[in-house]
Parts: C-alpha cells; sequence; structure tokens
C-alpha cells in the first residue's frame, strides 16, 4: 500500500534565540504544496530569497549545519529537520526572520509538541521513498567515524558515540522505527565538554547560551575560581553533580548525548531531500560526516535515476538486421565490421549490438595480457550504428556512405573487455536536413554506460552510382 505525503494543516509559529548568534528570531511553519520538501524562506532580506534543505547548499558544519542558497544562509537547522523527519512530514515552507534556528531547549521536543497540537494533512501524492537497495559506506579514518546504511523496510537507526573521556564513556542509542522518534529521542539536548564551552565563550560563540538549553560535561578538575567566572557568565550558580556534568539541568535519559547524536543525524540526513528507507549504522558521527554521508547517498540516488531512465536490452531479442544485411547496407567488413546485429530501428532512433570476442584481430596487440576494447573502436562501433539510422533515410542504401563530419564530447565511463556484449544506442538530436544528421551515441553492457558521444553524419552518393 503506498503512503500519501503530507503537510501540516495550519501555520506553527516559533520564537526563540538562536545559539551562536544570540539574536532573537521569529519561525513560521507553513503548509508547503506535493514535492516541495522543506525549504527556507529568509523573509528579512530583500527579495526573500528561498534557502532548500540540500547536502549540495551546505556551507559550514561546525557546531551545527549551515545551509546557504541565493546569498542567504540559515545555520543551526538539525534540530528542527529531525523534528520534521521525525514526524514524517514532506513538505514543509519556513518562514524565518534571521540568520539562526531558534535554539530552544537543545532538543526537538518543543517543535514536536506544537506541530502535533496543530496536527497533519495528507496529500495526494505518494511518498517518494529513497530506498537503500546495496550497503553504502562512509569512512573518515582521522575522526575514527564509521556509517553505513543497509536495506530494511523502514527507517531505522543505530549510534554509537565514544570521546574517549571517563566521564561519557562509551554510548548507544538506536530506534528500530521513525514512529518511536517523538517518545524516545525528540526530547534529548545538546551537550558538549567544558573545555568547548570556555572555547566556544573565547569565540564569541554561543551568544545564546544560557545553560538552560545544553548538558555540560565536566572532563578536568574545576576550581571555585572557573565556577564563578561561570556564574558571571551564565547568571546563574553551578556546581559539579555527581554523574561528571553541571548541575544546570538533570539527564532526561542515562544515554541522552548518544540520544542526541541520533537526533543531529536524523536532521542532517534530512539534506538528502526525501523520506529514507534503510538502516542507518553510525559510529562516532558528526556534523561533518552527516553531511558527507548524505551526499554519498545523493549520489547513489543520481546513480538510480539515470539507471531508472535506461533501457536494459535483450541480447537475445530476433534482430531487425542480422550481421549479412548490415553488410547489404553498410560498406564495412571484417575486421572493421563493428556490429553484429541491429535490435530496434525508427526515424529517429537505432540500436545495434556488439560481441566482443578474444579473437578479435586488434587483442593480438592492444593489451594482450590484459586486453580492452578500445575507446576509438567504441566510438567507431556507436558511428556505425548511426550509419545505419541515416542510411535508411534513402531507397537504395547500398548507393550511399555516412562520412562523420565531427565527434563532441565524447565521454569514456567503464572498460569494455572479451566477452562483454555491447548495446550502442543512437537518437536524433534534430531532424536530418540535407543529408546531414546529428545523434547522441551511447555505448553500455548491462546496465552500465560505458561510452557516450554526440555525432555528425553526411551521407554521400557513390561515385558512378
Amino acid at each position: 500500500m503506498n503512503v500519501k505525503q503530507r503537510t501540516i494543516k495550519s501555520d506553527v509559529q516559533f520564537s526563540g534565540v538562536g545559539l551562536h548568534t544570540g539574536k532573537q528570531v521569529n519561525l513560521t511553519l507553513k503548509p508547503a504544496a506535493e514535492n516541495h520538501w522543506y525549504k527556507f524562506k529568509r523573509v528579512d532580506l530583500d527579495g526573500e530569497p528561498i534557502v532548500s534543505v540540500d547536502a549540495d547548499n551546505v556551507s559550514n558544519t561546525a557546531r551545527g549545519t549551515t545551509i546557504t542558497q541565493n546569498g542567504a544562509s540559515v545555520s543551526t537547522i538539525e534540530h528542527l529537520m529531525a523534528a520534521l523527519v521525525g514526524l514524517q512530514l514532506d513538505n514543509v515552507l519556513i518562514e524565518i526572520d534571521g540568520p539562526e534556528v531558534p535554539i530552544l531547549d537543545g532538543s526537538s521536543a518543543i517543535f514536536i509538541e506544537k506541530i502535533q497540537e496543530i496536527g497533519f494533512q495528507d496529500q495526494e501524492a505518494d511518498r517518494d521513498f529513497f530506498e537503500v537497495t546495496d550497503n553504502i559506506h562512509y569512512t573518515d579514518p582521522e575522526n575514527k567515524v564509521e556509517i553505513v546504511a543497509m536495506p530494511v523496510d523502514g527507517y531505522r537507526i543505530t549510534c554509537m558515540i565514544d570521546f574517549n573521556s571517563p566521564v561519557l564513556g562509551s554510548q548507544h542509542a538506536s530506534i528500530s522505527n521513525i514512529d518511536e522518534f517523538s517518545k524516545e529521542i525528540a526530547g534529548s539536548r545538546t551537550f558538549c565538554f567544558l573545555h568547548e564551552l570556555e572555547a566556544l565563550v573565547s569565540q564569541n560563540l554561543i551568544k545564546g547560551g544560557d545553560l538552560s538549553n545544553a548538558i555540560v560535561i565536566v572532563d578536568k578538575e574545576v576550581s571555585e575560581g572557573e565556577l564563578d567566572k561561570l556564574q558571571d557568565l551564565f547568571h546563574k550558580r553551578v556546581e559539579v553533580a555527581q554523574e561528571g556534568i553541571l548541575n544546570n539541568i538533570s539527564l532526561r535519559y542515562q544515554n541522552e548525548p548518544a540520544r542526541h547524536k541520533l537526533l543531529d543525524m536524523i536532521g542532517d540526513l534530512a539534506l538528502v531531500g526525501k523520506p529514507i528507507k534503510g538502516h542507518i549504522m553510525a559510529a562516532r558521527p558528526g556534523h561533518a560526516a552527516n553531511v558527507a554521508f548524505a551526499k554519498r547517498i545523493k549520489a547513489q540516488m543520481k546513480r538510480e535515476k539515470q539507471k531508472k531512465g535506461v533501457k536494459v536490452y535483450d541480447p537475445n531479442t530476433p534482430p531487425v538486421y542480422d550481421t549479412v544485411q548490415i553488410m547489404n547496407i553498410l560498406p564495412h567488413r571484417q575486421p572493421f565490421l563493428m556490429i553484429d546485429k541491429i535490435l530496434e530501428l525508427s526515424e529517429t532512433h537505432v540500436v545495434g549490438l556488439k560481441n566482443v570476442t578474444m579473437n578479435e584481430d586488434l587483442f593480438m596487440g592492444h593489451f594482450p595480457g590484459a586486453p580492452l576494447f578500445p575507446g576509438v573502436l567504441q566510438i567507431e562501433a556507436m558511428a556505425q550504428t548511426g550509419g545505419i539510422l541515416v542510411l535508411n533515410t534513402v531507397p537504395d542504401p547500398e548507393n550511399w556512405l555516412t562520412l562523420f563530419l565531427k565527434i563532441e564530447n565524447a565521454r569514456f565511463k567503464n572498460q569494455v573487455v572479451p566477452g562483454d556484449t555491447v548495446i550502442f544506442s543512437c537518437d536524433l538530436i534534430e531532424p536530418i536536413r540535407r543529408g546531414i544528421a546529428r545523434m547522441k551515441g551511447v555505448g553500455m553492457v548491462g546496465d552500465k554506460v560505458v561510452s557516450e558521444a554526440e555525432l555528425m553524419a553526411q551521407i554521400v552518393k557513390v561515385k558512378g552510382n
């Protein structure tokens, strides 16, 4: 059963300060049309530029995820994105009058609660999932990060963190279904180490931090003088609690930091641009790794989209022309006849087949120990296939020759070796005029493109005929 896309029933408003900028900001979630996904609108800037939630728009991953497009940026988007994904919303427009999403309580809980109050609206279009069909890997050896996506029916995430800290230690968190997000993950708050807090303050960051929206892990001995400085900075008396954290807030879960890392990952993976079906397993993830992994998923999506648009031909299909019939049209003969069959032929399209065998004369000299079918001969085979298309426009093709005038944008993407069957397809780019044809040619082995080029050819009458 297909699941329908959904948006929110009506506007939802939030106000607060940005964690790093300290600026007061107003944010309004609005219902959006089908296939819209998530987009920010900077209503405080001239022209109200749109910034799409897309991995290609990420401009910074230091202490949060920032996206930039059309001359505008929005930072610290991950907690809001996690809420939208966790509620399985597909289409939302986010109007914001500042450069940073409000931190609120440092989690996704307030976003979840207010959105649930107004409810959801199903739409007509089916939800467009990205389904993981093969394992997708990402590693960052320097930071000991490993992430893998595996096929599973649903959205499951497992996250492990290990900061080599005697206070925090190694922690795990997981959800077996995205339905669990609101109850198990949304309330987990951001965290940092005390030494990081001091560095952030010195860098003029966390202007919006007030010790009510973050867990501060104490990873060193703290003097009374340092505690006094924190009191002056945040206008609140703090002490080191027994758990090794500042007593500014109490933990909601024993493994709250791991749950928050999982929350961040769900939010960052919204940058893929559609809901995911798969099991994500991550060790020591962070914003930079999450974004790099989202880009890897997007690259896989692009490859699969290309595959869907490519027709795979059965070499055993009865041919339109066999080798003998091809030789009645083309003047080429062995060993330079590069096409064995024509599988399809119309006024604008032709498909030819070449069986590459070890018996080819060329392999005697072309890397005998590691034979490859040369790219230049792939283009020749493509051209001969296109020649059949062009000669099909005259009643007596045996009296004409096809002369190629130009080859452009030739690319070779995969090797062709003995045993491969190459399918060459040529499509007219524009109608044939005065015997001149422009074609786009593609060579494929199975579902892999091995070569492609744009060809220009002219047919001329054989002298004496």
